[in-house]
């Protein structure tokens, strides 16, 4: 009897050693992404491992007033209404994220570039509201 309950109390020990030992997982390194191969639509964590990254171009298409109030550090403004004026400012040999408020103009304006011979931008899911929520650093 004292065998099984040694037996025991050792087996719940290493149970709970088990349980209390494991970790969160680690954050995406921008190492961890092949740039040629990203999804049409990225996440926020996506972005946020790719923000430093000198191959990423990262480009809001809000309005000035909606940048103004909080935007992600780094980023580019070029209004949806004004990207066809500017494709000059949006390179081809870098991978492009888009954002935006929610994803929604974002998503429109990734579609317009890929129609205009870009093929590797991409629409940041959620726009800056999912970046926020998510808890990433923003600029004001």
């Amino acid at each position: 009897m004292k065998q099984i309950m040694a037996l025991l109390i050792i087996t719940f020990t290493l149970v709970l050693t088990a349980c209390g030992s494991q970790t969160e997982p680690k954050p995406a390194e921008a190492e961890d992404f092949d740039l040629a191969n990203l999804p049409a639509d990225v996440d926020v964590s996506t972005t946020a491992a790719l923000l430093d990254n000198p191959d990423v171009v990262l480009i809001d298409v809000r309005e000035p007033a909606e940048y103004n109030e909080s935007h992600i550090p780094g980023i580019t403004l070029i209004p949806m209404g004004e990207v066809a004026s500017r494709l000059d400012e949006i390179p081809h040999d870098k991978t492009v994220i888009v954002s935006c408020r929610s994803g929604n103009r974002s998503s429109q304006v990734t579609n317009f570039l890929r129609d205009n011979g870009y093929d590797n931008v991409h629409n940041m899911k959620g726009g800056i509201m999912a970046w926020e929520q998510a808890g990433f650093e923003v600029e004001k």
